[in-house]
């Protein structure tokens, strides 16, 4: 059996994939708009490590940045029918101390919208040799996983939810034991944590537990918890952070707890859109956190900011962002060192 690491997000990166939006996506009718939070949120990672943009337009998109910027900028034009990186994009693995690229399968989050070009996007990255020579590429097309679905606390636990990676339309007929199965082995794994409960109004993954609970370290998961009984979540997101208390890690220790605060409801079009706290990128010396203009954001800045004491949180307005029902994280991709 093959040497499998599944370097978590806090691993030294060599950048991050954002998929531009453009007039084609559904981002047409505000695309000034969530164009402002991209080039936002390029502008920190670029100042840390490089960052590859899919596009399909590279000439409109070099203008938001200056010369300085430019250095660490990687523009590929590519089709995309969205933008949300976090699932088509490659999930980095290092097999056999070979840096790979894993090339799951994505179909829109079970059948929900068109994914043609998306599902082809890491597999035309790899052909215009995008990533370094040595970096291998791994089809592993027939199976549905999407980044925001998993999470690693890089010592051999993998977490997830039963709600989507059981899903129809992405990969029935296989069963819970034979997908438990199919993870250790494809992300050289031992322990997978499934969480039963857990769901924000609004959100169109089935509950990716990147909205709902995250890995910081080896010891540590922050999640997001309801204080209001009359709020719809209460209920079951207190149901989920009772089975986080049950988690433990590969040594059968169980893991510290660190409740984010839930994101004040945000409305649109009479729906409630799935704000959420969790849904931040860890990058090299920072993490970049999800605003939502309400006076919780403070509170959840200072709380992973004693979470990361060696990075600097860095709050980025997403309002933009959950119009389409994801978030900070939801668009993005990181590569460990070796990759880009």
């Amino acid at each position: 059996m093959p040497g499998i690491i599944f370097p978590p997000e806090w691993f030294r990166q060599s950048g991050v994939q954002l998929t531009w939006p453009h007039i084609g996506t559904d981002w047409s009718e505000i695309i000034d708009e969530v164009t402002e939070c991209y080039v936002a949120i390029a502008k920190e990672i670029l100042k840390r490590e490089k960052l590859l943009i899919v596009c399909p337009v590279e000439k409109e998109i070099i203008n938001f940045f200056n010369e300085e910027e430019q250095k660490n900028l990687r523009l590929v034009n590519v089709e995309s029918n969205d933008t949300w990186a976090r699932d088509h994009g490659a999930i980095s693995l290092f097999i056999n101390d070979k840096p790979t690229i894993a090339d799951f399968g994505f179909n829109a989050w079970g059948l929900k919208f068109p994914a043609n070009h998306d599902n082809r996007i890491t597999r035309k990255l790899y052909e215009l040799e995008t990533f370094q020579k040595d970096v291998v590429y791994e089809n592993l097309l027939d199976f549905i996983l999407e980044g925001g679905s998993i999470e690693t606390d890089g010592n051999g636990t993998l977490m997830t939810t039963t709600e989507c990676l059981l899903a129809p339309n992405r990969n029935q007929p296989m069963e819970k034991p034979q997908i438990d199965a199919f993870l250790k082995k494809s992300f050289g794994v031992t322990n997978i944590l499934w969480l039963d409960h857990g769901f924000l109004e609004g959100d169109d993954t089935d509950n990716h537990i990147d909205t709902l609970a995250r890995f910081c370290n080896e010891r540590t998961i922050v999640y997001v918890k309801c204080e209001d009984e009359k709020d719809l979540h209460f209920n079951d997101l207190q149901k989920m952070e009772e089975q986080l208390k049950e988690f433990t890690d590969v040594d059968g220790n169980p893991y510290e707890l660190i409740a984010l605060p839930m994101a004040d409801a945000v409305y649109e079009d009479g729906g409630r859109l799935p704000a959420t706290y969790a849904n931040f990128l860890i990058i090299n010396g920072a993490v970049l956190l999800p605003f939502y203009g309400s006076e919780k954001d403070m509170i959840a800045k200072s709380i992973l900011q004693k979470v990361f004491p060696d990075r600097e949180v860095i709050g980025i307005d997403c309002g933009s962002l959950i119009k389409q029902h994801g978030s900070l994280h939801c668009i993005t991709i990181q590569f460990p060192e070796g990759f880009l």
